[in-house]
């Protein structure tokens, strides 16, 4: 008998094996095997349909079956349909599931769960009618969106839902958009449910995977909190998908296998035949136009949790001329001066890493550019280093100067975080100051530590980046001072208004979450800007109404469908010669739109030179099994890599 074995490897198709005696009546789709495989012994998983040749191959028996472990028919499901939406290997989406778990005869570990002291949290009655509205579709598919107001108390809302759906032996899923989120959420969980959840992400170990992933495969872990790769995790009885902050950019995997977890979840929800609630302060625009479509329902919060109310708005022009040394106003520091004699602390906030995003020489105007990308190195104080934020490239600042013999004499152009701390340091020396930054935090107990330290008010002023505006509670931050409101974007980007919308929305609610008296304030160049003017009027429909008409006379997302195709080379000239190429062969392609080739606005991009093509079409055409099929039989030279990108959001 022929069994299709799919294995974690690139191959787009299950390989047939003969079935092996030993186990000819109990192999089944989603059975675990072990199979020859060259020269060597691989793991696979009995997949639904066998792959047909006309070539002649003598065929090779499975080894064995690995004892009680099996994948569900509908997991293998998603993982197909997957495949065909995203253009992605099958196999490279099994290696996603399976991990790089070994050890798959691990003896049955139960993940222990110390009972702690529960915190009792009342719903007010905003909240007992936003869950009984989530509650209401039971046991099927149906998006809900969970929208309110930044301190409105969402999170209570899905944790007393989870509750629910756990007493029914079912599983949750938490999706999150930043692993360091999990800190602060994790603590907030144990003060709920009395316990951990399981979190899943790219820094856990690889014995915690391999015990996380055998528990939920047995049912036995419950509640997995996770980021985007915990969508391919094998649950047993999966009764609720959560995604929080749905509208977050970070859900867009940009790397390896493309995808976009959000959609994914509620691909995989639509499968599983389960609800899954998308909870945010301010939809992508996506979703605010499924709302109004009444494919999604939704869910309001009104008002903050003990209705304490937003924060008030300031805005500070900034003079180039006068301040182009200064990062901070002196209109600002007067105003940041009055929270601190009241003991609250201040976030200064810029969406800029180092010390200064480039440096100029003074006579001959030279700027450091990385070598391996078109793009300005940034320069970092703290390490006295130019690192370029694509590859990771480090340089030296020392330069000899072309218009004299001796060193260049370098200007800061732009404020980076390192540079708004060291003038912080000179205004306020007697206060506490930190750098709230992935360069400051790239490890675990760093993270915990930093976060524990903000929330005992052990820091009185802290310096962020974009990272600091996704769902962290600080208690006594009722500050924030935006350092350079910069909305004019960078033009690669058709998102980039609804993500400032979203990003000044979400950083205002880091502030006043229990006080009555909070401020946010806005330094910028341009303050009579019409996103700032969207910002401050803090009507985010008035916006998105607005966008989608513009979206709908441009035949843009969500009207219509987009997938980039990004071809790279070592030569400028390959890049572009491939991209003409493979233009010519998919426009054969019925009932779409092919734009391009183009060169990206980031040209090279580790030490590669990138081509861009572009693929419109009906939202209702899923054009991709008629394009993969095409590039499945593309012959393409070696010297060039195609990359796929289906629903892109930037297009660098």
């Amino acid at each position: 008998m022929e069994v299709p074995v799919l294995l974690p490897k690139i191959f787009d198709h299950p390989f047939t094996y003969l079935n092996n005696s030993n186990f000819t009546n109990s192999l089944k789709q989603g059975d675990i095997v072990i199979v020859p495989f060259g020269k060597k012994k691989e793991i696979g998983v009995v997949w639904d349909k066998v792959n047909s040749t006309k070539k002649k191959i003598k065929l090779k028996k499975i080894e064995r079956k690995i004892k009680n472990l099996n994948l569900n028919t509908k997991l293998i499901k998603f993982i197909n349909w997957f495949s065909v939406y995203n253009l992605v290997p099958k196999g490279m989406i099994l290696k996603m599931c399976l991990g790089n778990l070994k050890n798959f005869e691990r003896k049955k570990t139960n993940l222990l769960k110390t009972n702690l002291e529960t915190t009792k949290y009342n719903l007010n009655k905003d909240q007992k009618n936003a869950l009984e509205n989530l509650a209401k579709i039971k046991n099927k598919f149906n998006v809900s969106v969970l929208l309110g107001v930044t301190g409105s108390g969402k999170t209570l809302v899905y944790f007393e839902r989870i509750k629910k759906i756990i007493k029914e032996n079912k599983q949750v899923l938490i999706l999150i958009p930043e692993i360091f989120l999990t800190t602060q959420f994790k603590n907030r969980f144990k003060s709920f449910f009395g316990y951990e959840p399981s979190i899943w992400h790219s820094k856990i170990t690889k014995k915690q995977k391999e015990e996380i992933w055998l528990s939920i495969l047995n049912n036995d872990t419950k509640i997995v909190l996770g980021a985007r790769s915990s969508l391919f995790l094998p649950f047993k009885n999966l009764g609720l998908i959560i995604v929080d902050e749905e509208h977050d950019s970070s859900y867009k995997q940009e790397e390896t296998v493309i995808y976009n977890a959000r959609d994914m979840a509620i691909s995989r929800a639509s499968i599983e035949n389960i609800p899954i609630h998308l909870i945010t302060s301010i939809p992508s625009l996506e979703t605010f136009n499924n709302i109004i479509k009444k494919k999604y329902t939704k869910i309001e919060l009104k008002k903050r949790y003990e209705n304490y109310p937003l924060p008030k708005t300031r805005v500070v022009k900034i003079d180039i001329k006068k301040n182009n040394k200064k990062s901070i106003s002196n209109e600002t520091i007067e105003i940041v001066k009055e929270y601190l004699e009241k003991n609250n602390q201040i976030l200064f906030f810029l969406n800029r890493r180092g010390y200064a995003p480039f440096l100029i020489c003074k006579t001959c105007g030279f700027r450091h550019v990385c070598p391996n990308c078109s793009v300005y190195l940034t320069y970092h104080k703290i390490s006295e280093k130019l690192i370029c934020h694509h590859c990771g490239h480090k340089g030296e600042k020392k330069r000899l100067c072309t218009e004299k013999n001796k060193d260049c004499d370098f200007y800061m152009y732009g404020p980076g975080v390192e540079k708004v701390f060291d003038e912080l340091k000179d205004i306020f020396p007697d206060k506490e100051i930190r750098i709230f930054s992935s360069d400051y935090l790239n490890k675990k107990k760093q993270a915990e530590s930093f976060i524990s330290q903000i929330s005992e008010r052990k820091i009185d002023i802290l310096v962020g980046t974009q990272m600091i505006s996704k769902g962290y509670n600080f208690p006594k931050l009722n500050c924030i001072v935006v350092i350079d409101a910069d909305f004019s974007g960078k033009g690669y980007d058709l998102r980039t208004t609804e993500k400032n919308i979203q990003l000044y929305n979400q950083l205002s609610g880091r502030a006043g979450r229990f006080s009555n008296d909070s401020i946010i304030i806005y330094q910028t160049i341009n303050p009579n800007h019409q996103v700032l003017k969207d910002v401050l009027e803090n009507n985010p429909e008035k916006f998105f109404l607005n966008e989608l008409k513009l979206r709908k006379e441009n035949n843009l997302p969500p009207f219509s469908r987009l997938i980039s195709l990004i071809i790279s080379s070592n030569s400028k000239e390959y890049s572009y010669k491939g991209a003409i190429e493979i233009k010519k062969k998919i426009e054969q392609l019925n009932n779409v739109q092919i734009l391009g080739p183009v060169e990206s606005p980031i040209l090279k991009k580790k030490k590669k030179f990138r081509t861009r093509l572009l693929i419109r079409s009906s939202i209702k055409n899923i054009c991709q099994i008629q394009l993969a099929k095409i590039l499945g039989n593309l012959k393409i030279s070696s010297k060039i890599k195609l990359t796929v990108d289906v629903d892109p959001i930037n297009f660098t």
